[in-house]
């Protein structure tokens, strides 16, 4: 087995994103990165995941969907006024990922019964509610982009700081970059009517980068959280926020790494409390 360093590492993923083909169709993954990474990520896609995973890129998300969990490692999406506003209906038609083999993929039917075996729900990593204003909100139904989130978090933290997304681009106006996945830190009850080998988060980050003024020492401002899948019904509160290194060690990735080291570190080590308070009101 060959191993590498960190700095080795992020170097032979950047020539292996370009290598892979995309997994969107006729145009190769090499043609798609630059517009890929200025509208859906920035300062590099997250890195760290491991061999069972495909990058997937739509319109309006990317993914590291990992073939072995059955979840999406990551989704990662920009966000704006325009994408959170619209007056079209929408609805939650689930439906298997037609872009990954049968046996990389749960099926409608795998969530039979887990809501109330499991008090658990179909909760989106990418929101639907986030881009009600584009063409494409139905993609955010597709199962690699689900996982099965306890009722409790997903329709009370979870869902508030998805409105808190929402409520911040449509009021400070320009974009926001976030980036969301799991976490697998101690094992959960299975699926009960899954007939694939899966695994059940035990919770879940989620990462808001929001473009700095001009002027400003560093070229982003960050807000991250953790959250458990036993977070009892609330609002997102301050204790949530914690800083990137936080994610990062616990979900083993690693973000902005095409940054500066220097401002990378000052970025990562901290919480901005400001930006937490503007985004959840406290």
């Amino acid at each position: 087995m060959l191993l590498v360093g960190p700095r080795c590492f992020r170097a032979l993923l950047a020539v292996f994103l370009l290598l892979l083909p995309s997994f969107v169709g006729a145009e190769d993954f090499a043609a798609q990165m630059a517009p890929t990474e200025r509208r859906h990520t920035l300062f590099g896609i997250p890195s760290g995941t491991g061999p069972h995973t495909r990058i997937l890129i739509r319109d309006i998300y990317m993914m590291a969907s990992n073939g072995k969990t059955k979840m999406a490692d990551w989704v990662a999406y920009q966000l704006d006024a325009s994408t959170v506003t619209g007056e079209g209906k929408t609805s939650r038609k689930w439906a298997a990922d037609p872009w990954l083999p049968a046996d990389e993929t749960l099926e409608p039917a795998d969530y039979d019964g887990a809501n109330q075996a499991l008090q658990v729900d179909r909760g989106h990593q990418a929101p639907l509610a986030n881009f009600r204003g584009t063409p494409n909100w139905a993609d955010t139904n597709y199962l690699s982009n689900i996982t099965p989130q306890k009722s409790l978090l997903n329709q009370q933290a979870w869902r508030l700081l998805e409105e808190d997304e929402r409520e911040y681009v449509v009021r400070h106006g320009g974009s926001i970059f976030v980036m969301t996945g799991p976490l697998y830190e101690r094992e959960m009850p299975k699926l009960p009517k899954a007939d694939e080998e899966h695994v059940v988060p035990s919770g879940y980050w989620r990462i808001i980068a929001v473009p700095a003024l001009a002027g400003r020492p560093a070229p982003i401002r960050v807000a991250a959280f953790i959250f458990d899948q036993d977070t009892p019904g609330r609002k997102p509160a301050a204790t949530d926020a914690v800083s990137v290194d936080e994610v990062e060690r616990r979900a083993q990735l690693d973000f902005f790494w095409t940054l500066p080291d220097a401002i990378e570190e000052q970025l990562e080590s901290g919480v901005d409390g400001g930006l937490v308070s503007e985004l959840i009101g406290q």
